[in-house]
């Protein structure tokens, strides 16, 4: 059985063997400048994971867990753009290293070159594992378009917000666990559990990433901090203060959230002063740990032996806990 940091480590290995084009050098240059950035490589190592977890082998999930890499790198490209990030993973975004257009046109590569990845998973399972994949694509972007919509709105509800990030989030690491299941031979019906279990812990994830942006040291993160709140993002961070603020707590939020000339620093410092004061953090790690406990039921009654899961059990532990 393949551990998590032997499964990330494979698939970093793999990375290298990926074949890229050479020209033209404008659109092909981004696209290994980041594959080349690190990261933790969770999504294809589940794939790996799963597969290993129902087989015994990991050989036919490594080209389809590349797929699945290559993906979210292009999801990821994407979105620093949308964003205006600056930095990922600490280094300059593509859009600032190269140019807006450039990461467009690089990131489109990116995607069909996932595609392209995915078809070479084993006939007999192909036609099952691009399914899931491009239905799981479509809901990202379904996701994103979702997140840039509620930038124009001073309100979201707590319901709207968990359905997006259902789709821009947890539902590719979910496809990960029920490809990688796929490809190792399980029923469908174990499949599904297992892409139920993922949905729970990516859910997880991206609250705790939430919390991340709001709280995390940028040293371990690679990221700056406060970009959702001077973004005006409705994370549940902002959703669960507006809910619980008193008369002048939400209108110190709604007046920063529709103020456009404005001091960052001073925006981050003075809504995260609310968050701390309604005692925000405290509440969403609540929520994360729901989630995760949910998860836990779901891979627990998954049919398997408990010393094969114990790996998934470590990955979900490894979530709970993470500061990057």
């Amino acid at each position: 059985m393949y551990t998590l940091p032997e499964a990330q480590k494979l698939i970093e290995n793999q990375i290298q063997n990926i074949s890229i084009p050479d020209t033209p050098a404008e659109l092909y240059e981004p696209v290994r400048y980041v594959m080349s950035m690190g990261g933790k490589r969770i999504r294809p190592a589940l794939v790996v994971l799963a597969c290993d977890l129902f087989a015994g082998a990991v050989e036919p999930a490594i080209i389809p867990a590349i797929a699945i890499e290559v993906f979210h790198n292009f999801t990821l490209l994407h979105d620093d753009i949308m964003d205006r990030s600056p930095l990922r993973r600490g280094k300059l975004t593509v859009h600032e290293k190269y140019n807006e257009n450039v990461a467009i046109l690089s990131g489109d590569v990116m995607s069909i070159l996932a595609s392209r990845l995915m078809n070479q998973a084993p006939g007999v399972v192909l036609s099952s594992v691009h399914d899931i994949f491009t239905k799981t694509a479509m809901q990202v972007c379904e996701g994103q378009q979702l997140d840039m919509n509620f930038e124009s709105r001073l309100t979201v509800s707590e319901e709207e917000y968990m359905k997006m990030i259902e789709l821009k989030t947890a539902v590719l690491i979910a496809a990960s666990l029920q490809i990688g299941a796929i490809l190792g031979g399980a029923s469908q019906r174990d499949a599904a559990e297992l892409y139920r279990f993922g949905l729970n812990l990516g859910m997880a994830f991206q609250l705790q990433d939430d919390l991340l942006d709001t709280y995390g040291d940028p040293e371990v993160t690679g990221k700056q901090i406060g970009t959702d709140i001077v973004d005006n993002k409705k994370t549940v961070l902002m959703i669960k203060a507006l809910e619980h603020a008193s008369a002048k707590q939400k209108e110190e939020l709604t007046g920063w959230l529709s103020r456009e000339d404005f001091d960052q620093e001073e925006k981050i410092g003075e809504v995260t002063g609310i968050f701390d004061a309604l005692h925000v953090r405290e509440i969403i790690e609540k929520v994360i740990r729901e989630y995760y406990d949910q998860a836990l039921v779901i891979l627990k009654q998954l049919n398997r032996d408990e010393e094969r899961k114990a790996e998934l059990y470590n990955f979900a532990s490894f979530l709970l806990t993470r500061q990057r």
